[in-house]
C-alpha cells in the first residue's frame, strides 16, 4: 500500500472534494483523481461514490478512512512529541451503548473514563447490540456496553468482562400503591405493569420469577426506551422495575416510591472489546474502577 496515496485519500475524504483537497495538497485535480484511482485499484474496491457535486465514502471507504484518520492524527501527534511539543489533542474514546441500558447506568460505568490521566474525548453511540458489535468489529468503536456478553449468530471475535450484577427494585407512584395494597410481591397480581420489550435480557427473568410465584400482573405497555418507561411510571400508568444500582436516582428524579426488591433476578452488565495491541487508557480506567462501583 502506498501511504502517499492513502494520505491523498484521507485529505479528500475530510474535505469532500477533489478540487478543495488539491488546493490543500498543492496538486492539480486531475493528478489527485488519478492517484485515487491507483489506490482503489490496489484495494480492488471503490472508496468513493459521487452524490451530486460531492464525493461521499462508500462502506469500504468509511472503514479505510477510520484507519487512515487514526494513523495520520497519531502521526502528527508523534511528530509534535519528537519536537518536544506537548500534545493537546484529547484521546478519542468511542463507546457503543446497547439501547436497553438505562442512561444513568451507562453514565455510572463510563464516568471513570473522563477521570483517567490522559484527557479523553468521549463519543457515545446508542443502538441495537447487533449493530454495535458490527461497528466494534470494524474498529468504529473501542468498547460496547451491554446487558449480555454477546448475541447468538454473531461470529465477531470479542472479549468481555462483567461490570457487576445487581438485584431489581420495583417502583410505583403513591396513588398507584394505594390502589394495590398488600405485601410485595403479591400486590403485583393483576396490577398494571410496565415492561421493557423482549429484547431486554432481564424481561424474561422477571417474567419467570413472577410466574414461579404464581403472580400474573397486567402488562399494559412495553418500551424499548427505559427513559420513556420511567416517564409512564412517573405518571402512574403502572408499576415498573429498574436495576437497584440507580434506585435512589429513580426515586429522586421521578417522584415514585420503592414498592419492593428482589435478589432472585440479577441484572448484569458487560464491557465488550476486541483484542488490541495497546489497551485504551479509558478502558483501563473503567476496568480498574468497576470494583469501586456499588452494585
Amino acid at each position: 500500500m502506498n501511504y502517499k496515496h492513502l494520505h491523498y485519500f484521507w485529505t479528500v475524504a475530510r474535505v469532500g472534494s477533489i478540487t478543495a483537497a488539491g488546493r490543500l495538497l498543492r496538486l492539480r485535480p486531475q493528478t489527485l483523481s488519478t492517484q485515487l484511482q491507483v489506490l482503489e485499484e490496489a484495494f480492488g474496491l471503490s472508496l468513493f461514490e459521487r452524490v451530486g457535486r460531492r464525493l461521499e465514502l462508500t462502506e469500504t471507504g468509511q472503514v479505510v478512512f477510520d484507519y487512515a484518520n487514526e494513523m495520520f492524527l497519531l502521526g502528527n501527534e508523534l511528530d509534535e512529541m519528537l519536537k518536544g511539543m506537548p500534545t493537546q489533542r484529547p484521546l478519542r474514546f468511542r463507546v457503543g451503548i446497547a439501547d436497553v441500558i438505562p442512561k444513568l447506568i451507562a453514565y455510572r460505568f463510563l464516568e471513570p473514563a473522563l477521570r483517567c490521566e490522559r484527557e479523553v474525548h468521549l463519543v457515545c453511540n446508542e443502538d441495537k447490540m447487533v449493530n454495535l458489535l458490527a461497528d466494534l468489529a470494524l474498529h468504529k468503536l473501542d468498547m460496547v456496553l451491554a446487558d449480555s456478553p454477546t448475541i447468538p449468530g454473531i461470529s465477531v471475535r470479542t472479549y468481555h468482562y462483567s461490570m457487576g450484577s445487581v438485584g431489581v427494585t420495583f417502583f410505583g407512584t403513591p396513588g398507584l400503591r394505594a390502589k394495590h395494597p398488600g405485601p410485595f410481591p403479591a400486590l403485583l397480581s393483576n396490577a398494571p405493569m410496565l415492561m421493557p420489550t423482549v429484547g431486554n435480557s432481564i424481561r424474561g427473568d422477571i417474567g419467570r420469577w413472577l410466574n414461579d410465584l404464581g403472580i400474573i400482573p397486567r402488562i399494559v405497555a412495553e418500551f424499548e426506551d427505559t427513559a420513556l418507561l420511567k416517564a409512564f411510571g412517573q405518571a402512574g400508568a403502572g408499576f415498573f422495575f429498574i436495576p437497584s444500582i440507580i434506585e435512589d436516582d429513580v426515586v429522586y428524579q421521578h417522584q415514585v416510591e420503592v414498592v419492593g426488591h428482589t435478589q432472585a433476578v440479577q441484572a448484569e452488565y458487560f464491557a465488550i472489546t476486541t483484542q488490541r495491541r495497546v489497551n485504551h487508557p479509558a478502558i483501563q480506567a473503567i476496568k480498574e474502577s468497576r470494583q469501586r462501583i456499588k452494585v
